[in-house]
């Protein structure tokens, strides 16, 4: 008989980590370490290092943190190869990193420039496509039934209400929904391909996840539009990654998994 809790176990598998310690990607190590496997996080916020380091001490050897900056095309296929010499085998990839430049905050309609439009463009969609490419043909010459999980948003199946940015310092962002619906079509497209060695592609859209950076106003308006009236925590998130890590999602590829608390039902 199926042990069907038995599915949701990692255990002797290596994952690799992009934004390992940011505030999904850290929930997601944690859950990933909790299921059992050996987990590679690689981010290059290196105040987060020590204090990760902390909170993760009793997994003792079964994880490593690697500071690398895999958002430059320029040197992408060199830190791979850096990687890929320290983990020697992957069977699932998950990135949860948020790569984009100072001027991100300014990439609204009226204030946005072509340069920094260019900049945030490549520095996450390109690295969004390119790395999960280099992994999944890892993969396949080392015949793994791998998965590859990316982290999108919402704001890749829907425009941004501005509402929600009501007496907020916050615009709306014309970058962030091209990127993110970029990297929707991109797993379709990804495991239409790989899909014949058994190496399950699948996005993440997560709604609004409570940051203690937000102010009361945006709080409060964001859950007056949300079925469920909050913001998502970042650990409802990393379960469902763990989700799609394991077996127990072993015939599903090429979807975008939504956890938005009905945000994209109404």
């Amino acid at each position: 008989m199926k042990n069907y809790i038995d599915q949701f176990k990692l255990n002797k598998k290596k994952v690799l980590i992009i934004g390992g310690l940011g505030l999904i990607g850290f929930e997601i190590s944690r859950a990933c370490l909790s299921a059992g496997a050996d987990i590679y996080i690689i981010d290059n916020n290196k105040s987060k290092i020590n204090q990760a380091k902390k909170i993760l001490v009793n997994f003792k050897k079964k994880y490593k943190i690697i500071n690398l900056d895999t958002s430059n095309y320029k040197t992408i296929g060199k830190n791979y190869k850096t990687v890929i010499n320290q983990v020697n085998k992957i069977d699932i990839f998950i990135n949860a990193s948020y790569p984009k430049d100072n001027y991100w905050k300014k990439n609204s309609f009226n204030d946005i420039t072509l340069n920094s439009f260019c900049n945030n463009i490549s520095m996450h969609m390109i690295s969004y496509a390119w790395l999960p490419k280099l992994i999944a043909d890892h993969m396949v010459r080392n015949k793994i039934q791998g998965s590859i999980i990316l982290l999108s948003s919402i704001y890749g199946l829907k425009g941004q209400d501005l509402s929600i940015y009501k007496n907020t310092n916050i615009k709306e962002n014309m970058t962030y929904s091209l990127i993110k619906g970029g990297i929707n079509n991109f797993v379709r497209q990804m495991s239409s391909y790989y899909g014949k060695h058994n190496i399950r592609v699948n996005a993440l859209c997560p709604g609004g996840v409570k940051d203690k950076s937000q102010n009361i106003a945006f709080i409060k308006n964001y859950s007056n539009k949300v079925p469920l009236k909050r913001l998502a925590k970042p650990s409802e998130i990393a379960s469902c990654a763990l989700f799609l890590s394991s077996e127990a999602s072993s015939y599903i590829t090429g979807t975008t998994l939504i956890v938005d608390g009905g945000w994209t039902a109404i």
